[in-house]
């Protein structure tokens, strides 16, 4: 007789119809468990407070079993307003800065943390109601982890702590962060991750910062399952580029993590030293660009740069796939060393070059495993301006597109292959020997 499906509860703030790039990794699990023997139920958030929508995602959710509680935050754009209130004040240290600062103070780790009462509710009857045999949690946001002691508490069930980015690199990098980081990793999150009992991380690098900064974990609980890409998603054919100019294409959101403050000067450069290549440019932003980027990429329109505006991830990809080079940004900020976006790999499957601005770490290292052409560092312009100027003397020239194939290794990160190594953790969950706790 076959071993009965595990039931896996999956708890992520975000999911669709939520558009961005966190959505993809818990979205992409509850795709493809059930092919791994794992039946994966998902509870999120009813009514989220995010910046942008994509309804075309919820074709990967068709027949998946959602529980969705609401959240008392308002709508993302008062929450925004409220926190950009709070951030002007206390630089102009105007009479209304004591309170604003004491309430982005309440909501620790993060503003979602208005979700916490109707999701520990929720969380509190399905385990009540229903035998799992583990809960998943995927952070950020890290408010989420706050559940962990109540799934222990109210199912006695098996936690697995998910860190798509770092708790602390979040709060210092990322909109609404910032100001809880002083002492929210360092007391919230080791209670959090006592009540775990194995963790997963997108990226090598994340699991040694982790085991680093918390010595009571056991090496073996902490396990590294990185993003990947979906074959489905990508286009079937590529498309020729336009051939009366040179599209280069970035999709993602642009904040401080993202800023091509060096590609920017770069495409100056090439202005005032090669005017005849310039004019080849159409540079396209899609996605996202945050309050403090807008004006810079505004500024930059005489340089061949354009601002698309959000598109869904189908049409993002298909835009992708009319360029004739992709960008992957990643600025040199405190933590970024140990980030790669998940954005890489799909544009890698696309087949298209790509340019990689990247610190040295390991974006830089990935992007060689994946036999790319090697990272340049995002600040250096005159290398990133000559490897522009190549590119366009080539396309002047009338010399093809170029495109590029994978190899084998890389089918490692397929989503369905990855789905089945986080099922064979969910597995082994259930040794005795796994019971022990995430400590040493």
């Amino acid at each position: 007789m076959s071993e009965r499906p595990l039931k896996a509860l999956l708890v992520s703030y975000l999911f669709p119809p939520v558009g961005g790039a966190g959505v993809a990794r818990v979205l992409k699990f509850a795709k493809y468990l059930p092919k791994h023997g794992v039946d994966p139920t998902v509870l999120t958030a009813e009514n989220p407070s995010v910046p942008v929508v994509d309804a075309s995602r919820l074709a990967d959710a068709a027949g998946l079993r959602v529980i969705r509680a609401r959240t008392l935050e308002p709508g993302y754009m008062v929450k925004r307003a409220v926190w950009n209130a709070a951030d002007g004040s206390t630089k102009a240290g105007g009479g209304g800065s004591f309170l604003l600062s004491g309430l982005r103070l309440l909501l620790v780790p993060d503003p979602q943390v208005l979700w916490q009462p109707t999701a520990q509710w929720r969380l509190a009857r399905v385990l009540r109601s229903e035998a799992f045999d583990v809960v998943f949690i995927s952070g950020p946001p890290f408010s989420q982890f706050l559940l962990a002691p109540a799934a222990r508490l109210w199912g006695r069930v098996p936690v697995v702590l998910d860190y798509r980015d770092e708790w602390g690199t979040v709060a210092a990098e990322y909109e609404m962060g910032g100001i809880t980081r002083r002492w929210s990793a360092r007391f919230l999150e080791p209670l959090c991750l006592r009540a775990a009992r194995a963790v997963t991380t997108a990226t090598p690098a994340f699991r040694e910062a982790l085991l680093a900064r918390f010595s009571f974990l056991a090496k073996r609980t902490v396990v590294t399952l990185p993003n990947g890409y979906d074959p489905e998603d990508l286009p079937q054919f590529l498309p020729d580029p336009p051939s009366d100019r040179f599209v280069v294409t970035y999709a993602g959101t642009v904040f401080r993590l993202t800023r091509p403050s060096g590609l920017l000067r770069a495409l100056g450069r090439i202005r005032a030293e090669h005017p005849d290549l310039a004019t080849l440019l159409d540079v396209r932003f899609i996605g996202r660009v945050v309050e403090t980027e807008q004006r810079t990429l505004a500024d930059a329109a005489h340089l061949g740069v354009r601002t698309l505006g959000y598109m869904d991830h189908s049409a993002a990809l298909a835009e992708s796939a009319r360029s004739h080079l992709n960008l992957c940004l990643l600025s040199d900020a405190p933590g970024a060393e140990r980030i790669y976006p998940q954005k890489i790999f799909e544009l890698a499957h696309i087949g298209r070059p790509i340019l990689t601005l990247a610190p040295l770490g390991a974006l830089a290292g990935l992007v060689g495993e994946l036999g790319l052409e090697p990272a340049i560092h995002p600040e250096d312009e005159e290398a990133i301006a000559e490897y522009l100027v190549s590119q366009l003397r080539r396309f002047q020239a009338g010399v093809g597109v170029g495109t590029h194939t994978m190899g084998g290794s890389e089918k490692r990160f397929s989503r369905d292959r990855l789905a089945g190594e986080l099922a064979n953790l969910f597995r082994s969950l259930r040794d005795p020997q796994a019971r022990r706790s995430i400590t040493k």
